[in-house]
Parts: C-alpha cells; structure tokens; sequence
C-alpha cells in the first residue's frame, strides 16, 4: 500500500501541475482581463492608468510568467483574492467545499447503500431482477431538477415537513440535517442505478464461480456466502464508480445546488468563471481535480484491499 500511494502521490502532483497550466492557458487566451473590466466599470480610468494597473496585477508579463508567479504562490499557501466577492479567496472555497462535501457524503452513502442493497437482492431473487432494473431504468432517467422540484413540492409545500432549500440559520445537527435531506435524496436517487445495475450483474458473475459452488457444497449458509464470499468481490468494481462519483457530484451538483439554493463548489465554480474572476475559477477547479484523484488513490487502495490479487503482477 505504501509503495502505491509513494508511486501515485508525485503522479497527482504532476496531473495537478499540468491541469492548472492548461486553464492558465486557456483562461488567458480569453478575450478581457480584470483591468479591461474595470475600465469598462469607470470611464475616468485613462490609459495610463490601465497600464499601471496592468503592470501592479503582474499583467505585463507573459501568459507562462504569470503562471508560475501564480501556481508558486498557490503552493506558498497564497491564495489570492477574488474579484467577484471582494475576499480572499480561501473564505470563499473552504465554505464551499465543506458544504459539497457533505452533502456529497452523504448523498453517495445513501446511493451506494440502497443501490448496493437492490443489487443484492436482484441477483439472489431472479423474479425481483426486473422489478431492480425498471426502478433503476427510472431513477437514471429522472431529470434532478425536475425530481428535485416534485419533492420541494410534495415534502416542503403540501406536507410542510421540510424546509424547501437554504441553509441553516442556526447552527445544529438537528436542523442542518432538515436541510441537508431533500438534496440528499434528489442526488442519491439519480445515482443509485449504476450501483444496483452494477452489483446485480456482478453478484451474478461472482454466484457463479467454482469456489462459491465449492462453499455450498461445505454446506455454507446462503447468506454467508452472499454476504461474506460473494459481496467483497462484487464490490470491486463499484469502488471506481465510486471514485469517478465523488468527482462529478463535487463539480456536477450545480443544478441540485441550485434548485435548493444550496451554496456550493458547483455553483461557486460556475459563478467564477462567468464573473470573469480567473483566480477563483482556477483554484476551484484545482480543488475539485484534487478531490477527483484522491478519491480515484482511495479507490484503488480499497480494490487492493479487497481483491490482493490486483497488482500483484508488478
């Protein structure tokens, strides 16, 4: 295990590395820059002015020059300003990504448990097989703004059980989790069929195997063999969905952030890039890769340790 992560850790470092020079890159070569606003935002800005300003912002130098004033001091722990909200730009992602986090936890918990869960029991019960695959079919095919809206409707304006979205004014678990419940279901509920879909056919592969006959004919229960055989190698491959998930939900949950007015690293990163803050669109894209790769290391650790003949070739 140790030798893996020694081996991935300076990979991530260089993907990192790479990632944030290609939108460096990409931002730049954008028509406009911070200074070309202002100056659209004041008249009385004059071109000697806008020079100055260029050349105090660093502006002046080339596109690479700039980027490695910036990604240094990235890795100093200088994390810049940001232009849209007037701050530094730490107090804008910290919030953010401890918001997305959780409700990205919690909303993967919830998919893998149930997904997992229906898998298992499809692949046991073949007459349930179908009713498994139909609510699957459904819950892939269910748009989540559109779920998301049936249920503020249903739990928050019929019934009154739920806040419709927001966050917390006082602090507390209790009512942080009345918060935290409708997005959680509406993200969980679109993600739960590849878990079931995947489990079902992947419990039915494993039920197969020769050694699983050989437990039954030890005279093993059904359900050790399900749970304590069949299950931890079914479950390999669910761990790279998994890891591929925590990515697309901590970038992806724009539309489910949005809907419950949640604030977020999906709809922070998508007001960056469209408020023209380059720095804050950089770092949080820096972030969310981050979470990607490390989730994609925690993954693969896990398969390792499910299945040790993974890798064991090299």
């Amino acid at each position: 295990m140790l030798g893996i992560i020694a081996w991935r850790i300076p990979q991530i470092a260089v993907t990192l590395i790479l990632l944030s020079l290609a939108a460096y890159l990409a931002i730049g070569a954008m028509p406009g820059d911070p200074i070309s606003m202002a100056m659209m935002s004041d008249p009385r800005l004059g071109p000697a002015d806008v020079e100055r300003m260029r050349a105090l912002h660093g502006l002046d130098q080339p596109l690479l020059a700039r980027w490695w004033a910036w990604l240094t001091g990235v890795l100093r722990g200088e994390f810049g300003y940001s232009r849209l909200f007037a701050r530094p730009a730490a107090e804008i992602l910290w919030p953010a990504l401890r918001g997305s986090l959780l409700l990205l936890g919690t909303a993967l918990a919830l998919a893998a448990i149930l997904g997992t869960a229906a898998g298992v029991l499809a692949a046991l019960r073949p007459a349930w097989r179908g009713a498994v695959d139909g609510l699957a079919l459904l819950s892939q095919a269910l748009p989540a703004f559109w779920l998301g809206i049936l249920l503020i409707i249903l739990f928050a304006v019929t019934l009154g059980w739920l806040p419709a979205g927001g966050a917390p004014e006082e602090p507390g678990m209790a009512e942080a989790a009345r918060f935290l419940v409708l997005p959680t279901a509406t993200l969980a509920i679109a993600h739960l069929a590849a878990y079931a879909r995947h489990t079902a056919a992947s419990m039915a592969e494993v039920l197969r195997a020769p050694w699983i006959t050989a437990a039954r004919a030890r005279g093993a229960p059904e359900r050790r063999i399900a749970m304590v055989h069949a299950l931890p190698n079914a479950a390999v491959p669910l761990l790279a969905i998994l890891a591929l998930d925590a990515g697309v939900l901590v970038s992806g949950a724009l539309i489910t952030e949005t809907v419950f007015a949640r604030p977020g690293m999906g709809k922070l990163l998508t007001d960056a890039v469209m408020g023209n803050d380059h720095n804050l669109a950089l770092l949080a894209l820096l972030l969310v890769a981050t979470t990607t790769l490390l989730a994609t290391l925690a993954a693969d650790l896990a398969q390792r340790a499910l299945d040790p003949r993974i890798g064991a070739g090299r």
